[in-house]
This record gives C-alpha cells, structure tokens and sequence, in this order.
C-alpha cells in the first residue's frame, strides 16, 4: 500500500522530513470539540508539520445552504498553502489521527485545486508515534511557497445536480456515513434523519482498520466491485457535511477508479433545502 502515489509509509515521511519538496499537514480535528485539534498539535506534532483546521482553513463559512462544512475559498486555502512552502513540485503529506476523516478532506481539496502531488500518512499520527519517531512543539515559521489554485470543476457535484442526475442508470449515488445514520436509526447532527433516495451505503470506516492503517489494494478493490460491474460513469460520493465522503474517494482512487465526485453539501445540505421547502 505504502508505494503508491497516494499513500506514504511512516518510514518513507521519517527519511523525507529534511526534503524541502516535502510539506506536512496535520489536519487532526473533532466534530465534538473544534479546538482539540489545533491543542493537540501544539502539544506535540511531526517536525516540520503545518497545521490546518477542517473549520478555519479547509471550510467556509456556513450559510443557509451548503451543508456544515461548505468548500473553502480557493483564494484563502491558496494563500495558506503558499504560507507553508507548497510550490507545483511540492509533495503534501497529509495526517489526522481519525483514519484519514480529515486528512483525506486535504487530500481531495489539493487535487480539486489541481495540486496531484498530495498524499496521506499511512497509520496516521498515532502510527507515527507507534514508530518511535521523532515528534515536536516547534512551530514552523511560514515559509515562501507559491500555490496557483486550478480548480477542477467537474469534481463537485451540488444539490441541483444530485437531484438531477441521482436516478440516471449511469450514476451510483454512496453515502459514506454509518450504516445506522444512513438508515435513519441515529442521526446526531443534522436535522433529517435518512438518506437521499437512490443512495447505496459504503461506510467510509470500511477503508481503513481499527488502527488507522488502509486495508490492502485488493480490499479496496473488492469493496467497489458491485459498483464496477454496473459500470458506472459517474459515482457521486457524499457524507454528513463532505469530510468523511473523500476517505471513500480516496479508496475509489486507490481501487483505480476515477469516476468519483463530492456532493460537496451532502447530507447537511440536502436537508436545508428540505426544511425551506417545509417552513416555506
């Protein structure tokens, strides 16, 4: 798994950390407590590491719709992505400590803005410790990148096209939260419990093990094999708030599908228009 252009290995990242066509983000976070994150990083993070909030830097603003977690200006992730030396030949290692829920969000973002030189730490912050390697309180000062966001449109999907397209014989529809939320059992955030009619369920814990390290290439295969055999031309991927959703488009990419989109909004959104078109 470590070989692939997605993905790096603890080891790999330990003999890079000098390497400045290297950058590292640590993207630890928590729905739960927003500020866990950025504490827990400056307790202790790799060296060298730049730290990037799911709310601050890879979200904006929420509004009445676009879900929790609306994409962020491309302009001001740019401009922080510069801050830490990212140039077109930059490799950014991406790592959480939530089996890539976060650090799968930059991963998907770079490539949307047209960055391909990204990748995931493999095991996370918690594999990284678990090596024995070198950790740190420093924080790094910025640097001078210069990051040109290209934004790659057709890799987002909003409301409109959901609705649109959902039900095309063409277009597999995946919902990427817990089995229970998609089946309406529990919904702890939102307002609607369900799922969008049409949705296929593919729990985006499914993709990594308990220990925060993905499943084997021939795994990630197996788990989209019904989804190949219909051949789909596009899979629409979509979570709670479209952080969780990129860990399964991650898994599609390293299961050597290129289809995928993100429904950007997802479920969050999907429910502000069905609360307006009920109070309206």
């Amino acid at each position: 798994m470590t070989n692939l252009k997605s993905v790096v290995s603890a080891t790999w990242l330990f003999e890079h950390l000098e390497d400045p066509q290297v950058a590292i983000a640590d993207c630890r976070f928590s729905l739960a407590d927003p500020q866990f994150g950025r504490q827990q990083y400056h307790k202790s993070h790799i060296p060298g590491a730049f730290y990037l909030d799911l709310n601050q830097d890879l979200s904006s603003p929420i509004t009445q719709h676009g879900g929790r977690h609306p994409l962020p200006d491309p302009d001001k992730l740019a401009h922080k992505l510069s801050q830490m030396g990212i140039t077109p030949q930059t490799l950014v290692v991406a790592y959480d400590d939530s089996r890539f829920a976060f650090a799968a969000r930059l991963w998907w973002q770079l490539r949307y803005l047209g960055h391909s030189q990204v990748a995931v730490l493999n095991g996370g912050f918690r594999g990284w410790l678990t090596s024995s390697y070198p950790v740190t309180n420093a924080i790094p000062k910025p640097k001078l990148g210069n990051f040109v966001p290209q934004v790659h449109a057709d890799k987002v999907v909003d409301m409109t096209t959901v609705k649109a397209r959902k039900d095309l014989p063409d277009v597999i529809l995946v919902d990427s939260r817990e089995s229970d939320r998609y089946l309406g059992e529990r919904e702890p955030i939102d307002p609607i419990a369900g799922h969008i009619p049409g949705a296929v369920n593919y729990p985006w814990q499914e993709v990594s093990d308990a220990q925060g390290y993905l499943r084997s290439l021939s795994e990630q295969q197996q788990r989209w094999e019904k989804l190949q055999e219909q051949k789909a031309e596009e899979i629409i991927v979509y979570c709670g708030s479209g952080v969780t959703a990129c860990v399964n488009l991650l898994s599609l990419e390293l299961a050597g599908i290129d289809t995928g989109k993100l429904y950007a909004g997802s479920w969050s959104d999907w429910c502000s228009y069905q609360l307006a078109e009920e109070t309206g």
